[in-house]
């Protein structure tokens, strides 16, 4: 059995958000979406790409094969989350994805604008990596902490995350913003160099964590069908496991709408104001240090909140802001409003990545033997939510020929999510109430 609360054991799992983190911002959100926009803009074509003899619009075309990876995702996952209980090795599981990641992002070092198609494929590739460790890497959290440690622990993986991949950012942009400085003239390798250290930071700070965390608990006993089938009858039992349990049944569709808008916004703001408001890789680059720096200490306000007034009463506040988000997004049009934006993004990104995890792990039995049916379950939830909010955000685009649309669309998915908290809270009294 697995000791708990463990402070050795917590900062080696911590580390692993330290070390992907760092593809998350420059790879979904900062270097990657600014040079992507850059070397496929072509005003002649209507900022149309080619991509194996088929024409999107530029971002439509990233946003699409973002679904496509998370949907991947959604269709492995069960099967794997079933193959790691039965054997006990989720963290093989982690190691495999990270090393497919860490993989996908140095091979983004020969992406150019004559290599569309192979820069598209890896960025799919290192969006499988991340997802599919992250599911494994979340199901560590109840066999680590106790369930009055799990918000505290939960905060401070994201903390980890945001701190490390800020540092990694700033290299990247020394790279970015003064090419000169190192030498370089070529106007293309400061990205690409970026790209190549992502990859080489994710695989050599995940060994951290894959030293000291067990590989998990064997629980032979739930899996008696053939790999395949098996996965999906696991889900099918964890589902049916949920329906009776009142706070989880709530909690998952709402999380599922919420998550639609919030994951869809983090993997889509760069573009959005290097295509929108034409702001410049600086302005860009100061935007996400502001929404890394303050997202650092809205995880940690987050969780403090949740202590005094509970999760479900401080996700429904965090969801009231994300509605006001994106309303505010529609109607910029300068970049001092979307630094407005940015901040406040800062402040609940954070807040509510970190709280939706532990209140899923707060909800779960505490005493079941291993966790990765369920948070695969969880994660086939937020996966599905990504696919559905990037297909959207990019056929709103494509339908209307304006990226603002698609905001007001996230918008009225928070809306949707706010409700369903509403009758989880209420849900939660009662349960309190009888208890």
């Amino acid at each position: 059995m697995q000791e708990k609360n463990n402070p050795k054991t917590i900062r080696a799992w911590a580390m692993f958000d330290w070390a992907n983190s760092a593809y998350n911002l420059v790879i979904t959100t900062t270097v990657f979406p600014t040079y992507y926009v850059i070397i496929t803009e072509n005003a002649a074509n209507g900022n149309r790409v080619n991509f194996f003899g088929h024409s999107f619009i530029n971002t439509a075309l990233t946003n699409y094969a973002l679904a496509a990876a998370y949907m991947v995702m959604v269709l492995l996952l069960p099967i794997l989350s079933s193959i790691a209980d039965y054997r006990g090795n989720k963290k093989v599981f982690m190691q495999f994805f990270t090393l497919l990641g860490s993989l996908a992002c140095c091979g983004l070092f020969f992406f150019n604008a004559q290599r569309i198609e192979w820069g598209v494929i890896c960025f799919a590739l290192a969006a499988i990596g991340y997802a599919g460790g992250f599911v494994f890497y979340n199901s560590y959290l109840p066999e680590i902490a106790t369930l009055d440690m799990q918000d505290k622990v939960s905060a401070k993986g994201f903390t980890y995350g945001y701190i490390g991949s800020v540092l990694l950012q700033l290299v990247c942009f020394a790279f970015v913003l003064s090419p000169g400085t190192f030498g370089i003239t070529d106007k293309a390798l400061p990205a690409q160099i970026s790209f190549l250290l992502v990859g080489l930071w994710w695989i050599g700070f995940a060994s951290i964590p894959f030293s000291v965390l067990p590989k998990g608990s064997p629980n032979a006993q739930t899996h008696q069908h053939n790999i395949i089938k098996g996965g999906f009858i696991e889900l099918g039992k964890v589902w049916v496991k949920i329906k009776s349990m009142p706070l989880l049944k709530r909690y998952l569709p709402s999380f599922f709408f919420y998550s639609m808008g919030v994951q869809t916004i983090m993997l889509v703001a760069t573009a959005f104001a290097a295509k929108e408001l034409h702001m410049k890789t600086p302005e860009l680059i100061a935007i996400i240090l502001i929404i890394q720096i303050v997202a650092i200490g809205g995880a940690t306000l987050m969780s403090r909140l949740s202590d005094k007034f509970g999760n479900v009463r401080v996700l429904i506040f965090v969801v009231f802001m994300w509605i006001g988000i994106c309303i505010a997004a529609y109607f910029t049009t300068t970049s001092t409003q979307f630094y407005i934006i940015a901040v406040i993004v800062g402040l609940v990104m954070g807040g509510i990545q970190s709280l939706s995890r532990s209140t899923y792990s707060k909800f779960l039995p505490q005493d079941i033997p291993d966790t990765a049916s369920f948070f695969s379950f969880y994660d086939v939830t937020e996966k599905l939510a990504i696919v559905g909010g990037l297909f959207s955000f990019g056929f709103i685009e494509e339908l209307t020929g304006d990226m603002r649309n698609s905001t007001l669309v996230l918008g009225l998915f928070f809306v949707i999510g706010l409700l369903l908290l509403f009758s989880l809270l209420t849900t939660e009294r009662k349960v309190q109430k009888n208890s």
